[in-house]
Order: structure tokens, then C-alpha cells, then sequence
């Protein structure tokens, strides 16, 4: 009678521990019989394997077996749970042992990539048990998620653990989070093949305007919807529409200005009528996914229609040339102090002013992620500045690399664009988060003003230089 004996499958979401990261170390199989539930398992004492890790990557463990074949790996299916089975009877074959046991070892099997790749462990389970981040990211980028609403999260190591997918893991984290799956019944599979879309359609070689700063940006989101005022009264549609609106406010964002795009008569200045033409397009872009993915084609139609409206709502409202508009029309709310939150109308409002300081927040992060968000966006000024100086356009102002540097356009940025809808905010929602936000946005100020400082007179240094003659 031929015996399978079946291999447990093993943690993979936990760093090996800090004890164990200055060496390498390894678990060795032994012939329990409680281990591999088989009724005489002592022939496979003489073909132990092992378990191990390295301490370069603390989450990769490699199962190492004396012949045992890739082809003998298979999915087990148990009620609702999936179990990785290992087929051991090629170690009872009629082979010498002592044949075997000179053998070389044949197969060194990264289970945390098999298990990726395997398509063996979909299909049949159900979606309370099937959690799709699984194929993306394992151990740390798991643990980062465990602290997604802390305002310190680093998106940039994030986005490295989990390969560049930091857009549709964190997004799929938060709608399990709320529960909007079930909630609004969407299929896990079109909800997964829509972000996908949604994060391929944010062009990769934009320095700042990339499916990275969406995932920032959701991520902020929900920051603003765990604040007390807003928490206590949105409702599952107003959550919905929040997430969907801050992954997808940017998409197809082609790199440069809406001023850029009137100057070289764009078909999408055209299309758009020169009104909100970048976010316009963003909102279209982002209504054409919906569509075509059917994520909510279930729903009924008066609803879609009701959706794709505030959804547009939420993403023009982050059009940087509006911004006194929202911002004098938000103070005189708190001034009269108004605001309703049992109010749809407010409601929307507040999720406005909520995505637009989610877009521009980076000046109030800590100071090491927002110095790499200043010069990804420093970056992508200056790439339509070049482009429009090779055309012998005028540059568009902060795009001259020769006029201007990284700290006077976050000085200027700071002062008079986030400084004032921070401080508004922060009127709003008197609480930690806000003070923190605040208190970051005055360390970054205070950097980059030194910084300015410094520039300035390296530029006066080398003026000198140029003009005294040598030997000075």
C-alpha cells in the first residue's frame, strides 16, 4: 500500500527573528510520524531535508528535499481550507540506500515563489478565505499594512516590497478593511482586475504623477476617513466613492501642466474645453475602467449614474487653480460654523476638501518622505521645463531648472498653497492627526528655508568666481 505523507504548510507572513538574522539556520525534518502522518515513517530519517532562511531576506524560506520532484507538489482542497501536500512515495522506490543517500541534492525549491506562481491554489475557496494580496507581497510588506492609518507609513518601502504593485495591494487592503465587498457584493476578481487597469494607467516614467503617488494619496485618504468627523458619519457610498476617487484622481496623467497642454493646442485642451482639462480627463479615464472592468454593473443604474457624478466631483475638485475657491468657500463654513455632516451636500464637500489635501500633503509628512516626494515633483518640473525650452516655448513658471531649485519651490509651495488649506483643515478637525500634519509642515518649511539660504549663497560664490579675476 503506497502512503502520501503530507508536509504542513508553514507560516510565510512572519520575519525570521532577530535572534537568528547573523547566521544562517535551518530546520530539519525529522521521522515524527506525527509530522508526516504516516504509519511507518522511519525510512524517512535517511532522507531528511530542511527548512531555511537567509539572513540577507527575512522572509524567504526554502524547503531543500532529496528527491522529491516539483511535479509532486499539488493543491488539497479540505472543506474551505487549502493544504500543501507533498507526495513522499518516491522515497519508498526499490532504490539502494546507499544510491540514495550519495545522491546529490536535485531540487532547491523557493516555496514562497512556488506558492506565487502556482495557480493550484485558486479558484475554489471562498472569498473569506482567499486572500488575494497573497500573490503579491508576503512578511514585512503584510506588516506594514498592519499600520496603514499611521500618518508615518513609507509608501517608497512599501512600493519596493511589494515589486511596484503598491497601488493595488493597499487599495485592496482598505476595501477588505471597510468591508465594501460584501458590503456593495463586487467580485473580488473584477475588483483586482480593475486596479490593476486603474495602476497601468498611470504612466510608470512620470517622476511624481505615477501610480505611486495615488497609492500616497489613498493612503492619506484614509488617514482623513479614521478622523472622528468624518468616521462617525459617512456612510458605505461615501467611503466607496472616497477610495475609488483618490486611487484614480491622476490617472493618465500625461507629465505636465495644464498650461503646457493650452500652449501646444492638445487635442485634450480641445476635448475638454480648456476647463479642468487634466482633471476632466482624469475622471474620464477613471469612469472608462469602471465600465469596461464591470465592477459595478450589478448595481442598478440610477445608482451608477449617481456614483460616476460625485466620483467627477471629488476629482475636479483637485484642479490647483480652484483652490481659493474651495478654500474661502470652507472658511466661511467654519466661520459660520454650518457644516452639517448629516448632509449629503456637506458630506461631499468635506470628502473635497479631504482629496485635495490628500493630494498635496506630501509637505506634511515627515521630513525624509517628503524631501523624495519635493524632488520627484522638482523632477518632473524641470522635464516639461527642458521639453519647452527645446521647442523655444516660454517656460512655464517653476519648470526653468536655471531660475529656480527644489527649496524656493517648496518654500513658495509651502506658503501659499498647503500652509493655508492645512491650517483651515486643521479648524475642522481639531485632533492629533492635524497637529501632527501642522507641526511636520513647519519642520519641512524651516528645511527647505535653510536649504534656500544655502543656495543662495553658493550662488553668490560662484558669481564672485566668474567675475574677479583669477589670482583675487
Amino acid at each position: 500500500m503506497e502512503v502520501c505523507y503530507q508536509l504542513p504548510v508553514l507560516a510565510l507572513d512572519r520575519a525570521v527573528p532577530k535572534h537568528v538574522l547573523s547566521r544562517r539556520g535551518a530546520i530539519s525534518l525529522t521521522s515524527s510520524s506525527c509530522l508526516f502522518g504516516g504509519r511507518s515513517p522511519r525510512q524517512l530519517s535517511k532522507r531528511r531535508g530542511a527548512i531555511s532562511y537567509d539572513s540577507i531576506d527575512q522572509t524567504a524560506l526554502y524547503i531543500r528535499m532529496l528527491d522529491v520532484r516539483l511535479g509532486n507538489f499539488r493543491s488539497e482542497i479540505r472543506g474551505s481550507t487549502s493544504h500543501l501536500c507533498v507526495d513522499f512515495r518516491s522515497l519508498h522506490s526499490g532504490e539502494s540506500e546507499d544510491h540514495a543517500s550519495n545522491r546529490k541534492q536535485r531540487s532547491k525549491l523557493s516555496l514562497q515563489m512556488y506558492l506565487q506562481c502556482s495557480r493550484s491554489f485558486h479558484g475554489t475557496l471562498t472569498f473569506r478565505h482567499l486572500h488575494l494580496l497573497d500573490q503579491v507581497y508576503y512578511g514585512q510588506a503584510k506588516c506594514m499594512l498592519q499600520r496603514v492609518g499611521t500618518w508615518n507609513f513609507d509608501i517608497f518601502l512599501f512600493d519596493r516590497l511589494t515589486n511596484g504593485e503598491s497601488l493595488v495591494c493597499l487599495t485592496l487592503e482598505l476595501f477588505c478593511k471597510y468591508g465594501l465587498i460584501e458590503l456593495f457584493g463586487l467580485d473580488p476578481l473584477r475588483l483586482h482586475s480593475f486596479l490593476v487597469r486603474i495602476q497601468e494607467g498611470y504612466r510608470s516614467r512620470n517622476p511624481y504623477h505615477n501610480s505611486l503617488h495615488a497609492a500616497d494619496v489613498t493612503q492619506a485618504m484614509y488617514c482623513y476617513l479614521q478622523e472622528p468627523k468624518l468616521s462617525e458619519s459617512l456612510t458605505s457610498w461615501d467611503i466607496l466613492l472616497a477610495l475609488l476617487a483618490a486611487a484614480t484622481h491622476d490617472l493618465e496623467h500625461p507629465g505636465v501642466n495644464q498650461n503646457f497642454l493650452l500652449k501646444n493646442d492638445h487635442f485634450l485642451a480641445s476635448l475638454y474645453q480648456k476647463n479642468s482639462v487634466l482633471e476632466n480627463h482624469h475622471w474620464k479615464s477613471a469612469l472608462s475602467h469602471l465600465r469596461e472592468s464591470g465592477l459595478l454593473s450589478h448595481l442598478p443604474i440610477e445608482d451608477r449614474h449617481r456614483m460616476e457624478e460625485r466620483l467627477g466631483s471629488l476629482i475636479l475638485a483637485t484642479d490647483i487653480s480652484r483652490q481659493n475657491e474651495f478654500l474661502s468657500r470652507f472658511k466661511a463654513h467654519l466661520d459660520r460654523k454650518d457644516l452639517n455632516m448629516s448632509s449629503p451636500e456637506h458630506r461631499q464637500f468635506i470628502l473635497q476638501m479631504a482629496l485635495k489635501c490628500a493630494d498635496i500633503c506630501n509637505p506634511c509628512r515627515p521630513n525624509s518622505l517628503s524631501t523624495c516626494w519635493s524632488h520627484c515633483v522638482t523632477k518632473e518640473f524641470f522635464q516639461q521645463g527642458d521639453v519647452e525650452r527645446a521647442h523655444r516655448h516660454d517656460v512655464s513658471p517653476l519648470c526653468d531648472r536655471h531660475s529656480n531649485s527644489v527649496a524656493i519651490i517648496q518654500k513658495s509651495f509651502i506658503s501659499y498653497v498647503v500652509e493655508p488649506l492645512f491650517v483651515q483643515w486643521a479648524r475642522f478637525c481639531d485632533t492629533p492627526l492635524s497637529h501632527c500634519m501642522l507641526g511636520y509642515m513647519k519642520q519641512n518649511k524651516k528645511y527647505w528655508s535653510n536649504a534656500g539660504q544655502e543656495d543662495l549663497m553658493d550662488n553668490a560664490q560662484t558669481t564672485c568666481c566668474k567675475v574677479l579675476p583669477r589670482g583675487t
